[in-house]
């Protein structure tokens, strides 16, 4: 199987960045995802945070380091004006509430039925199988799930399957798909391709995805 040179991390961040709308609370989730709020300066997006923050903001550096300010990554993170700390718990109802608007997750499979697997990778034999953590609630409370993850393995498998073959995490709940080579909206049709990263073909893509993808009469190349 082929395995294609996709967009940065960075960039897939920056992608997901631009689908946030303003007058969000938004909730970040472990690896690419938590790179998002590099990219929200300035913007009326105010990131929570599991651990009992509320208005995270972009990862810290230098001298802005506090171990006490982390994202999901465990990654020091900025205050913002405003910033407000509750109890774990009541970051939870929050979560648990449906008063999340949109969650951002990384994933080790999905399939079209925007069911997803990200907390536990068998064919890593027991170096694979990780702690669900708060992972179920923040998918099954958000109002929208978007995956931000690569689009293949390392070794250049399908992250885009017909059938989860590792532990699901949620069932019927993700909504927008963003990897270094698309974008793909989960529908009650199918998986609709919306975007594709310039100097790749539909064929290109479908060779590296099991699911038939349908493609969007406007389908258009990544802008960013």
């Amino acid at each position: 199987m082929r395995k294609f040179e996709g967009l940065p991390r960075e960039i897939i961040a920056l992608r997901v960045s631009q689908a946030i709308p303003d007058h969000c609370y938004v909730n970040l989730g472990i690896g690419i995802p938590t790179l998002t709020a590099n990219w929200l300066g300035g913007r009326d997006v105010i990131l929570q945070s599991e651990i009992g923050m509320l208005k995270t903001g972009n990862l810290a550096e230098g001298n802005d380091v506090d171990q006490d300010l982390i994202n999901a990554s465990c990654q020091p993170v900025m205050e913002q004006t405003g910033s407000v700390y509750v109890d774990i718990c009541e970051s939870f109802a929050m979560i648990r509430g449906g008063h999340v608007d949109i969650t951002v997750m990384g994933a080790f499979q999905v399939n079209p039925a925007g069911d997803f697997a990200s907390w536990s990778n068998p064919a890593r034999g027991l170096d694979g199988v990780g702690n669900v953590g708060g992972s179920m609630d923040l998918a099954a409370g958000a109002r929208r799930l978007f995956i931000a993850m690569e689009h293949c393995t390392t070794d250049g498998r399908p992250k885009i399957v017909n059938a989860l073959s590792y532990p699901a995490t949620a069932v019927g709940k993700v909504s927008m798909i963003f990897t270094d080579l698309a974008v793909i909206e989960v529908t009650t049709g199918g998986l609709l391709l919306r975007e594709l990263m310039p100097g790749l073909t539909v064929a290109d893509l479908q060779e590296v995805t099991q699911p038939r993808l349908l493609v969007a009469a406007d389908l258009k190349e990544i802008e960013l």
